[in-house]
């Protein structure tokens, strides 16, 4: 091979190697995003906006009051009047007494399943949920609503977390139809109420 042949060949790597040198490096972006990907070995659980969660809204409540008074009086009057042979007397009593009780009661219990969607995360990594839910079964609308502030540590591998480990939670639970309309008192009932009749 001859050197005029060997020449250009020499040159045009010696220059591609130059190149080379002087060039920025490559750089490459990772695929893998830590946010973007569950594990393999666990579930997904809310976290970021738009999130669901379900929530086990199991309540009961339970309140009891009860008073009770008494109170009584004894008032005793007697005399005696001397005249001339002949004696009168007289007595008077009063008695007088009361007692009284009073007891009221309520209880409520509530149970249920609701999905709910994560609105806020605060700044402490606390996240707000809120959600509804409407049923209607033959003619019967039930409405359930919930809100409030769930911990991350407390929702469970299963992505759900019960309402008792909610904070400021807020559940609204009604009802139409004939059901709910038939527990609801009368108009008349209710005038009687207003003027303190029952």
């Amino acid at each position: 091979m001859t050197l005029s042949r060997l020449h250009p060949a020499l040159l045009a790597a010696v220059t591609g190697l130059a190149a080379l040198a002087t060039s920025a490096p490559a750089g490459a972006t990772d695929l893998y995003k830590s946010g973007n990907w569950p594990s393999l070995a666990s579930d997904r659980r809310a976290q970021a906006l738009g999130d669901t969660l379900t929530v086990v809204i199991y309540e009961t409540s339970s309140a009891v009051n009860s008073a009770q008074t008494g109170s009584s009086k004894k008032h005793r009057l007697s005399g005696q009047a001397d005249a001339g042979g002949s004696t009168n007397s007289a007595r008077l009593g009063l008695d007088g007494g009361f007692d009284g009780s009073g007891l009221t009661g309520r209880s409520g219990k509530l149970l249920a399943q609701i999905s709910v969607t994560v609105d806020g995360v605060l700044p402490n990594g606390d996240l707000h949920v809120a959600g509804e839910q409407t049923l209607n079964i033959s003619g019967e609308r039930t409405f359930i609503r919930l809100q409030g502030r769930v911990r991350a540590a407390d929702i469970s591998n299963a992505n759900a977390v019960a309402s008792t480990r909610l904070a400021d939670v807020m559940i609204d639970y009604d009802g139409s139809g004939y059901v709910s309309r038939s527990g609801k008192p009368g108009a008349a009932t209710r005038i009687f109420n207003w003027l303190g009749l029952m």
